[in-house]
């Protein structure tokens, strides 16, 4: 038998059009899913390659755009899931921006701005999906959370920080709520990871600040999303049934070594 074996599933992918989301639809895919992928349209990344290696895997996929600040998005998303492939068993609630604000600039709406995509965007997809869920007696609610936030801080992106931190206390409440309907929620906190949100040089570190840090991870390199999409098979998976409410730090032990 295949081990983290998803066969049978289905997965709802939100920021699926690149990084960490494109390579868990892939993964997924490979481990037998079929998915939902959700995309941003003004983000510019095209949602067709995550398509291509997901059907090159042998597995269904459908697309929408969808803003997870929109609680009509999310609603028809999950709608189109079980129109398509008759249930959602899993949610990867991975769509999340980062913006440089310092405090003293950081106003209402861009504080709620932030919010409305990194932490209310997971609880909208997680409200949608539970029922589905709770019907299959078999759900997995998964949320990209941070190491920012969660075991250190991040400056000028405090509105992020407190985003990401929200969603473990999300998971731990929810992993409580719905255990007993064969539903886990656990987080995952990422390091630094290869992705375009990490590149942009205005919002995260840029090339070259990517760059930096790999010097002082353990692992010697920074992490590449596919190191975050394994982790999300085995948490979407039956053999992980056993874990719930919990902050997975994925971050080549960069944590681990102090700040200097």
């Amino acid at each position: 038998m295949l081990m983290f074996d998803l066969t049978g599933r289905v997965a709802l992918i939100t920021g699926a059009a690149s990084g960490i989301g494109a390579a868990t639809a892939r993964i997924f895919a490979e481990a037998g899913a079929d998915v939902a992928l959700a995309f941003y349209p003004p983000d510019g990344h095209d949602i067709r390659p995550v398509v291509a290696a997901v059907e090159a895997a042998g597995r269904r996929a459908i697309t929408a755009p969808v803003d997870v600040s929109s609680t009509a998005d999310v609603e028809g998303l999950v709608r189109a899931a079980e129109n398509e492939f008759g249930a959602v068993h899993i949610v990867v609630a991975n769509a999340g921006i980062a913006r440089t604000v310092s405090l003293a600039d950081l106003d209402d709406e861009a504080w709620n701005s932030v919010m409305e995509v990194d932490l209310h965007g997971a609880w909208r997809c997680f409200r949608a999906a539970i029922p589905s869920m709770q019907r299959e007696k078999y759900g997995r609610l998964l949320a990209t959370s941070s190491v920012a936030g969660t075991v250190s801080g991040w400056p000028e992106h405090s509105h992020y920080a407190a985003a990401k931190a929200g969603l473990v206390g999300l998971v731990k409440s929810l992993a409580v709520e719905f255990g007993g309907d064969g539903i886990t929620a656990n987080a995952v906190a990422p390091g630094v990871i290869r992705t375009p949100q990490s590149l942009d040089p205005v919002n995260s570190l840029g090339p070259a600040g990517v760059e930096a840090v790999a010097k002082k991870i353990p692992a010697g390199r920074v992490g590449e999303p596919c190191d975050i999409g394994y982790v999300y098979r085995f948490l979407a998976s039956q053999e992980a049934s056993y874990v719930n409410g919990q902050l997975l730090v994925v971050d080549g032990g960069r944590n681990l070594a102090g700040l200097d």
